[in-house]
């Protein structure tokens, strides 16, 4: 099949990731079907000028619509028979699963029950769908493993995801279908979900604000995160696209890690120094110091053996590199200077 003819369907395309990996696909020249309901949960009009920048490609084609609607996904299937699928839609945030249960219910178990219906009905050559690094809960042993137990979710959002991976496991079994969970670990990057840390810190600083920081001031026993630059999701998305799962049972799950996690506190003072850098000028956050949220975990840390055995692919952007990526194109897009 050439790429002329080869359709990706890729959910949440104005989503963070969604974005990246279409524009990736666009530029070698593939067939990309976008679907997003372009929800309020963050900024709307940062999902806008991510889907504007796709908008210009003709092998694009924008689908405004929800997962969760299993008669639109089935016509979607019917018209354009994607042979490539991948499922980043999905409602994210630990700490707003506690406070909203109904949409995640929705969105991340309705609406990839019916993304695996369509492949049942349409065989698909590969699904690749989004699971979460939150899936291990709070494991103790360190570095997470695909192989380790993760029956023990601390969060909805986690049970949703870790759902997933089981429904996705049984439709390959019952049904044939080649399909990969990707266990993201914290994505960041330009044009990135405001409702993470690294967002909301910097939107806090311009707007003189202090930052909430959950992990009570101890900073020997500090919250660790592998922090991993989208740069890396999306090659890591892309290496696996054509490795579809092989065997009795056609399903398999990757980490996709940075396998090098940072104290919090040192991912703070970085994203400090690299706004100091766009600036010009010598900026500090003002700290405030709170327990620990419900369902934070306090360390994640992927283990990628399995993803560089199979592809030959690890994440290594420093969060040097990666933040300085952030903070410059923050500053230039919201055109800000910091507030005395």
């Amino acid at each position: 099949m050439t790429k002329e003819n080869k359709v990706y369907l890729i959910t949440g395309a104005a989503g963070f990731i969604g974005h990246f990996l279409s524009r990736r696909l666009l530029d070698q020249g593939f067939n990309v079907i976008g679907l997003d309901n372009v929800n309020d949960y963050y900024d709307v009009n940062l999902k806008e000028t991510r889907l504007k920048l796709l908008q210009p490609y003709n092998n694009f084609t924008f689908i405004k619509g929800d997962i969760s609607d299993k008669e639109l996904v089935l016509s979607i299937f019917e018209e354009y028979k994607p042979s490539i699928v991948v499922n980043l839609a999905a409602q994210a945030g630990v700490r707003y699963s506690i406070e909203n249960p109904d949409v995640y219910m929705q969105s991340n178990v309705i609406g990839f029950y019916n993304i695996l219906e369509a492949c049942r009905h349409h065989l698909v050559d590969h699904l690749i769908y989004a699971s979460s690094s939150s899936v291990y809960g709070a494991n103790k042993k360190v570095p997470f493993e695909e192989t380790d137990f993760v029956d023990n979710p601390v969060s909805l959002y986690a049970s949703t995801k870790k759902s997933n991976e089981l429904m996705a496991h049984t439709y390959s079994h019952l049904y044939g279908i080649p399909a990969t969970g990707l266990r993201f670990f914290t994505v960041y990057g330009p044009m990135g979900r405001p409702d993470m840390a690294y967002f909301g810190f910097t939107n806090k600083l311009f707007h003189g604000e202090p930052i909430q920081i959950f992990n009570n001031g101890d900073f020997e026993n500090d919250l660790y995160r592998d922090f991993t630059y989208i740069d890396d999701i999306v090659e890591g998305i892309e290496r696996l696209i054509p490795h579809s799962p092989v065997g009795e049972v056609q399903h398999k799950v990757y980490n996709i890690g940075n396998s090098n996690p940072e104290k919090l506190m040192v991912f703070i003072e970085t994203l400090e120094k690299c706004l100091s850098n766009s600036l010009g000028e010598k900026v500090e956050f003002e700290k405030h110091f709170e327990p620990i949220k419900p369902g934070d975990v306090p360390a994640t840390y992927a283990s990628t053996k399995q993803l560089y055995d199979a592809v030959g692919f690890r994440p290594q952007t420093s969060i040097e590199e990666g933040l300085q990526q952030f903070t410059d194109w923050y500053v230039e897009y919201y055109g800000v200077k910091v507030e005395v």
